[in-house]
């Protein structure tokens, strides 16, 4: 009798054990879209509108519609374009801050029906929806709030009778969306409808964005709505392209000044980066970059699209950290992208493709410290290697570090570890490490301090073993862990880095030794039987610069290139003339990106406009000016409205060129300012006439372009 009590209370245990219930979730969780969000991994914002014509990155709202009218606009080729790079969808830049529609809306006339494409019967947006039903891809739209047209922009009605009526045209007409995106441009200068003025709103109320927000909750429930404050996903903070690395699918937005309530536009952008441990919302994080300098197509920029690698440190440090990467395609004036960029897309893809085709732990066994109710089916590491997000290995709930022996059987080679958490019970882990079994001991090779919806860990160098062991160091719960992955990137030389003095002599070098380095001066496509590259090569009119590395005629590295303007070989500030601390002043000049000439002052207040004189030591033919703010990640000092003028005797001046830099706080690369025609002289002056932030201007660099 004893011995069947015995057998009936251990036939109940097991039961128990085996019925182990799931872990409770930690935390805010996602929504069913957000985690549709989530696994789109990658997707690319298109920017082509009329500003594509006038060569801005901001059109002022006074361009006349007649000159969107490209040659051969082609949807299916950008879209196609987009998913050769591995990419899953596209968000539409149905209207920019301009306000000239890509739909035939009838909120306003400033729209495609009044533009000389398809003599006015075009619908740019449609034909994204059909190429995108067409090619599997999803679709989502952006509507800028910011309408440089409008003349009722600033009054209650263009929300109401306007803006929100956009929407609604857009919900309605092109088919399931995945994302409703939407920026923080609140109001400036622009022409609204004749006024030419600049209109300034409350950024914290104006837009009312919770009414907006039901709008598309009620007619694209599926769409994931993205603005600096979500509510469904954030900004990243930069338009660099990376998450923090230590990331926090949890958020808490806070506004600039205290006691008001964060918005679009007007929250502690900094925050997004990394995120919020234990934040009072789920608002994962996307990062957009363009593939180009800016985000409309300028045929300056042509040849400095980001490479295939870059795009490839971009995944890492976005999709990688557990964010989603935007990337931004700029079709030209024709309608298409351009050779180079389509090319950079498909060998992005190939090398995505390449490096995740294989997971080299398929087939290795696990030894778990702890599995939750010793139940190895339903929580059991197997649960690793089923390429499901969502099923996973628990542990129990006092068991918050357990360790994970992974063997392999036989020794891999590998250099990109994933790990993944089911996010579907929040984000729990707060650290963890990797070791490998080497010399009969454990060694570590890697940590982290966040996991989350994805983590990618890429190793340095390459890494062979046949066992591996994955420590949790810090969770305040239980895990909860649904993936682990090797992987092993291709092999590849990193384009060279070219840089030059301000003698006027261009170096050119490589991180890692390779068997020779080639170049052109020209701006052609360098190859092996290029000059090849042995010491500093004298390059003072400026010009573009190409380089190429080779280990051996069929291994090469990706082309490096860089665009220089004129040397500042003689240049000098005219100290009497320049309106600021003369004492920084040359660092305008020294061709060092990293020293700023910075009139910053928190003891009084400086009166702008600020203005710095170069003497180039003697006449010039100009072409174009350029501006490079400061390069420290501070925005205090940006300008982002400035005024030319040149002169030969460096008394009497003539204005060449004023107007806005458009996006600068967001995207602060190198400004290139051409004038209308070339202007001989000897003198040029640089006014800031205003600044995003801060009590003063900071400069970079300042150089001028004769070829």
């Amino acid at each position: 009798m004893k011995r069947l009590l015995l057998t009936a209370l251990s036939l109940i245990g097991s039961i128990v054990v085996f019925a182990q219930s799931a872990p409770k979730p930690y935390g805010v969780l996602p929504s069913q879209r957000q985690l549709n969000w989530q696994q789109t991994d990658m997707y690319c914002i298109i920017h082509f509108s009329v500003a594509t014509y006038t060569d801005k990155e901001w059109g002022y709202g006074d361009e006349n519609p007649k000159i969107f009218n490209p040659s051969n606009f082609d949807a299916l080729q950008i879209v196609g374009a987009a998913k050769a790079g591995g990419f899953k969808g596209i968000v539409v830049v149905a209207k920019h801050h301009d306000g000239f529609c890509l739909w035939p809306t009838k909120t306003t006339e400033h729209n495609i029906t009044q533009s000389a494409y398809k003599n006015g019967k075009g619908d740019i947006l449609k034909e994204y929806q059909l190429a995108c039903e067409k090619l599997g891809m999803k679709m989502g739209v952006y509507c800028s709030p910011w309408d440089r047209n409008n003349p009722l922009y600033g009054k209650p009605e263009y929300v109401t009778e306007v803006y929100r009526n956009q929407l609604r045209e857009l919900y309605a007409n092109y088919g399931n969306l995945f994302m409703s995106w939407h920026d923080g441009a609140n109001g400036g200068d622009g022409y609204y409808g004749g006024a030419r003025e600049v209109r300034k709103i409350d950024r914290s109320t104006y837009y009312n964005w919770p009414v907006n927000w039901a709008i598309t909750r009620k007619m694209q429930p599926g769409a994931s709505i993205f603005g600096d404050v979500g509510p469904d996903v954030r900004w990243v903070g930069n338009e660099e392209g990376h998450a923090g690395e230590t990331y926090w699918a949890t958020y808490t937005p806070h506004a600039p000044d205290a006691g008001k309530i964060p918005s679009n536009g007007y929250a502690k952008d900094e925050e997004g980066t990394e995120g919020t441990r234990n934040g009072q919302y789920w608002m994962p994080a996307e990062c957009d970059v363009p593939l180009r300098a800016g985000w409309f197509y300028h045929q300056s920029q042509d040849g400095q699209s980001k490479s295939a690698y870059t795009l490839l440190n971009l995944y890492y440090k976005s999709v990688g950290r557990g964010a989603c990467l935007d990337l931004g395609l700029s079709p030209d004036k024709s309608g298409q992208l351009s050779d180079e960029d389509v090319n950079i897309l498909k060998q992005f893809g190939e090398i995505l493709k390449e490096t995740f085709a294989t997971n080299l732990a398929k087939g290795a066994t696990f030894k778990a410290s702890n599995v939750r109710g010793s139940n190895q089916l339903k929580f059991g590491p197997a649960n690793l290697l089923d390429n499901s997000r969502y099923t996973y290995w628990a542990t129990n709930d006092d068991v918050k570090t357990p360790s994970l022996i992974i063997d392999l059987h036989t020794a891999k080679t590998f250099n990109v570890i994933q790990i993944r958490e089911n996010i579907k019970l929040g984000q729990r882990i707060e650290g963890a490490a990797i070791d490998i079994w080497a010399q009969n001991d454990w060694k570590q090779i890697a940590t982290v301090t966040s996991i989350g919806a994805n983590k990618l860990i890429r190793l340095p160098q390459n890494i062979t073993a046949s066992k591996l062991r994955l420590r949790i160091t810090a969770s305040p719960v239980c895990i909860a862990l649904s993936d682990f992955g090797l992987f092993k990137e291709p092999v590849h030389l990193s384009a060279p880095i070219i840089e030059r003095d301000k003698a006027g002599n261009v170096s050119i070098r490589t991180d890692a030794p390779v068997g020779s380095i080639h170049y052109t001066v020209d701006g052609s496509v360098p190859t092996i039987n290029s000059p090849l590259y042995e010491s500093p090569v004298a390059f003072v009119d400026g010009g573009t610069v190409k380089a190429i590395s080779f280990e051996n005629k069929d291994q090469h590295s990706e082309i490096g290139n860089a665009k220089f303007g004129l040397s500042k070989t003689g240049w000098k500030i005219l100290a009497d003339q320049t309106t600021s601390n003369a004492k920084s002043a040359e660092y305008a000049i020294d061709e060092n990106i990293y020293t700023n000439w910075n009139t910053l002052d928190t003891s009084h207040i400086i009166t702008l406009p600020q203005s710095i004189v170069v003497d180039m030591g003697k006449q010039q033919p100009i072409k174009a000016f350029t501006y490079l703010p400061r390069h420290d990640k501070v925005g205090d000092g940006i300008v982002d409205s400035y005024a030319y003028a040149i002169s030969n005797d460096g008394i009497t001046w003539q204005t060449v060129a004023e107007g806005e830099f458009a996006n600068i706080k967001s995207n602060p690369i190198e400004q290139i300012i051409p004038l209308n025609h070339v202007y001989n002289a000897r003198y040029f002056k640089f006014t800031a006439k205003r600044v995003v932030s801060g009590n003063g201007v900071a400069v970079a660099e300042l150089g001028v372009e004769i070829n």
